[in-house]
C-alpha cells in the first residue's frame, strides 16, 4: 500500500464541547501498512471498578456516551469509550481504502490488550456492535456480559434493506457529509445546535471523514463480501456465549427495528435475561435515553 497521510484533528477543535468534560487518554496501535496510529478513550470512574466498555456507531464518537457515562461512574464503575480509528480524538487516515471491518476489529483488539481492564461488561451500538460483537465472539473469556442496541452481524444473506442502501449511497457519494444533521436525524428527541457542532468537530473538512464514509460500505450485504467468512466465524462463537446477553433495541429505529430477535434466537447468554424496548427513542438511542439505559446497565451488571 502507497503511503497514506494520517490526519489528527487539532485540540482547538474539542474545546467547550456541551456536557463532555472528560480527560482524554491515548493508546499508541501499530497497523502493518500505516504505521503507529494514535487511539483516543475516555478512562472515568474508580479504577478498581467493574469495567464498561461502551463502544460508538457511525459517524459518531465517545461524545455519544457523555449521557451515560456519569451515571455509570456514580455507581462505583470504570467506564472505557475509545474512538475508533478515523472517528474523535483518534488518527484518521485519508484514504478509504485504509479501512476494513477485520481492521477495525484488529485495531480495538490491540488496543484492548494494551489496555488490559481485566473483565468487562460490553455496551454496543450500530458499528459498536458490529465490531464489539466480533471481540466477544473472539476474547470471549474478556467479557462477563453483553448489552446492544441497535446492531447486527450481518454475514451478507440477507437483503439489507432499501433503507441503509439509500444511506450508503449518501455516504458514499454526497459532496459533503453533514456528520452532526445525520446523528440529529437519527434521534427522537433532536440535537441543539451546539450538540450537532460536536459531532462536526472531529472533522474541520471533508479530508477528516474518509472513516465515516468508509464504514457503511463496510457492512456485508453480500455472500461473497470478503468479511462473510469473520463474520460466520463470529456468529458460531455467539452460539457458545453463555454469559448473560442483553437486548435493548429501539422502537423507532427504522433499521435496526427487530433487530434483537436473532441475538434472543441465537445467543444461549440471551435465555431468561429481562430484553426490553427503549421506547421514544431513535437510532442513536444513547442520545433519547442515556440515563434510562446507564441504569438499566447498572441492573443488569448487579443482577447477573
Amino acid at each position: 500500500m502507497a503511503a497514506i497521510e494520517i490526519l489528527r484533528t487539532p485540540d482547538s477543535q474539542f474545546v467547550d464541547l456541551p456536557d463532555y468534560p472528560f480527560n482524554p487518554h491515548y493508546t499508541t496501535i501499530v497497523d502493518d501498512d500505516l504505521g503507529p496510529l494514535r487511539l483516543h478513550y475516555l478512562d472515568e470512574g474508580p479504577a478498581d471498578g467493574h469495567v464498561a466498555l461502551l463502544l460508538h456507531g457511525e459517524p459518531t464518537w465517545s461524545y455519544l456516551y457523555r449521557k451515560m457515562i456519569p451515571h455509570l461512574t456514580a455507581a462505583g464503575f470504570r467506564v472505557l469509550a475509545p474512538d475508533f480509528i478515523g472517528f474523535g480524538k483518534s488518527d484518521k487516515p485519508a484514504d478509504r481504502a485504509a479501512y476494513s471491518y477485520g481492521g477495525h476489529v484488529g485495531w480495538m483488539k490491540q488496543w484492548l490488550s494494551a489496555v488490559d481492564p481485566g473483565a468487562i461488561t460490553f455496551f454496543g451500538q450500530d458499528w459498536g456492535g458490529l465490531i464489539g460483537l466480533r471481540l466477544v465472539a473472539e476474547m470471549p473469556l474478556s467479557f462477563d456480559r453483553v448489552m446492544i442496541g441497535n446492531t447486527a452481524l450481518p454475514i451478507g444473506d440477507h437483503h439489507p434493506g432499501q433503507a441503509f442502501l439509500d444511506w450508503r449511497e449518501y455516504s458514499q457519494s454526497s459532496p459533503t457529509f453533514r456528520i452532526g444533521g445525520v446523528v440529529a436525524r437519527g434521534t427522537v428527541s433532536g440535537l441543539s445546535d451546539a450538540e450537532i457542532a460536536a459531532y462536526d468537530a472531529p472533522f474541520p473538512d471533508e479530508s477528516y471523514k474518509a472513516g465515516a464514509r468508509a464504514f457503511p460500505s463496510l457492512v456485508p450485504i453480500s455472500p461473497d463480501d470478503p468479511a462473510a467468512p469473520a463474520q460466520k466465524d463470529a456468529w458460531a462463537g455467539l452460539r457458545r456465549f453463555d454469559k448473560p446477553f442483553l437486548t435493548c433495541f429501539s422502537d423507532r429505529d427504522p433499521i435496526m427495528k427487530g433487530g434483537e430477535e436473532i441475538f434472543k434466537k441465537l445467543v444461549p447468554g440471551a435465555a431468561r435475561q429481562d430484553h426490553f424496548i427503549t421506547r421514544d427513542a431513535g437510532h442513536f438511542l444513547q442520545e433519547d435515553a442515556g440515563p434510562f439505559l446507564a441504569e438499566k446497565m447498572i441492573e443488569f451488571i448487579r443482577s447477573t
